[in-house]
């Protein structure tokens, strides 16, 4: 194990020559904080959109009922020096070496995928930030900067995240209204009954008052929290890409409890579950936030139940103690029974014990199927519009940081495929040039 850990932690010369041709933003050094990140934050801080949706999450956020939930969720919001707890005490290379090696040795990391992250895996798992050696690590960049995805995914600009966290926070609380309304009315008989023609607020109203719950602090505050560690994950070049990003939580052959599965997944999707357990959230809040990327539904239990199992390594916790998973009756670490439901638990029917905030969370953030090809489309859209603008694709850095960016940032893909569908190439040449005329490309 440790002459594969050695191998495991560098690069060789000739792949990194290799991949740097291939890409130009994978010959930045992913070791030292990204050095795009302050220009990033410069275009977030001007874009109406951007700061729009900050705006949006902040008033969110102080809905928040539980006081210690709502003033972490603010903290990461509005405060610039907000601490990384999952971080405290892992700046030692001889730490993040252990975290790595028991995430190997419990089958959550790929050796092959680790060996072949251009970084190194240490960059891979522990991405630089800054004030590591103190009680108080602190982010690379904000919130408000950091981009919604890979680079040419949905909402891949400075700004990008908390435009995806707006979109995706809304989803929730309209899904939670839309089960209240089809499931939680109740007519004069007692029974119940579709209440569609109600607003949000008197759908929880009858909720409340029939007994159908669904948290609304949770309901609130897991599509913030969830997308976090991208503020650590995809850092911005100097070229106006980002950061690669490394998927573990599984090994990706015998995941499902050692049958056939493949439980990999983005690893800002661990590393920001992994600070909501650093934090001590609730396991509603933690296991809500870690069905982000699949519900525990339909087989896919054992892919929630990896992430958390991996998170929990990085945060140095027990999660059985915690309260994040529990054991069956055959030795597997499953979901635990919350609330009401360990009246009749479901694991020992063969049944995944099931809340439905984890379901509605997980819908919540299926807006990447439009999203994530709106940047792609746009992009082949400002390619072909970019020299009326003064810029050429071809010169990756100054199109990026000058027009594709700034673009996006203040525009969106949404926006603009939508416009190019019903209107044509002139709706979104209007748009660029309404940016022109103001300066912003």
């Amino acid at each position: 194990m440790a002459n594969a850990l050695r191998h495991l932690l560098g690069l060789t010369a000739i792949a990194g020559a290799v991949l740097a041709l291939a890409h130009p933003a994978l010959a930045a050094d992913q070791t030292q904080p990204g050095a795009g990140n302050a220009a990033a934050l410069q275009l977030a801080h001007q874009s109406p959109l951007v700061q729009s949706a900050m705006r949006f999450l902040g008033a969110q956020a102080e809905q928040i009922h539980d006081r210690a939930l709502r003033a972490a969720t603010l903290d990461i919001l509005k405060n610039p020096r907000t601490c990384v707890l999952h971080r405290r005490g892992l700046a030692a290379a001889q730490a993040q070496d252990a975290v790595i090696r028991t995430l190997m040795d419990q089958g959550l990391v790929n050796a092959a995928d680790a060996a072949a992250f251009p970084a190194g895996v240490r960059a891979a798992i522990f991405p630089p930030i800054l004030q590591a050696d103190t009680d108080c690590p602190q982010l690379p960049q904000p919130l408000e900067s950091a981009p919604g995805s890979a680079f040419g995914g949905h909402h891949s600009y400075p700004g990008g995240l908390p435009i995806h966290e707006a979109n995706n926070d809304l989803s929730d609380k309209n899904l939670a209204s839309q089960y209240q309304a089809i499931y939680g009315g109740t007519g004069h008989s007692g029974l119940p009954q579709v209440e569609a023609d109600s607003d949000g607020d008197e759908h929880r109203h009858h909720a409340r008052e029939s007994g159908l719950a669904i948290d609304d602090d949770v309901i609130i505050a897991a599509p913030i929290w969830h997308d976090w560690a991208k503020t650590i994950v995809f850092q911005w070049n100097a070229d106006g890409s980002e950061f690669s990003e490394f998927s573990f939580g599984g090994a990706g052959t015998a995941d499902a409890w050692g049958g056939a599965g493949d439980s990999r997944t983005g690893g800002h999707h661990i590393l920001s579950v992994a600070e909501a357990m650093a934090r001590g959230f609730s396991p509603l809040m933690v296991i809500t936030q870690a069905s982000a990327h699949s519900a525990p539904t339909l087989g896919n239990e054992y892919k929630v139940v990896n992430w958390l199992r991996a998170a929990a390594i990085i945060a140095r916790i027990d999660p059985v103690k915690a309260g994040y998973l529990a054991l069956d009756s055959a030795g597997r670490l499953r979901l635990p029974a919350l609330g009401k439901l360990a009246d009749v638990n479901l694991n020992a029917a063969g049944q995944t014990n099931l809340r439905v905030e984890y379901t509605l969370h997980n819908l919540s953030d299926a807006d990447f199927t439009f999203s994530g090809p709106a940047v792609a489309s746009v992009n082949v859209l400002f390619t072909k519009l970019a020299p009326e603008f003064g810029y050429d694709a071809a010169d990756a850095s100054t199109f990026n940081t000058r027009f594709r960016n700034p673009a996006l940032a203040y525009l969106s893909g949404e926006r603009l495929l939508v416009l190019y569908g019903g209107q044509g190439l002139d709706a979104v040449r209007a748009e660029l040039k309404r940016l022109r005329q103001r300066g912003i490309i």
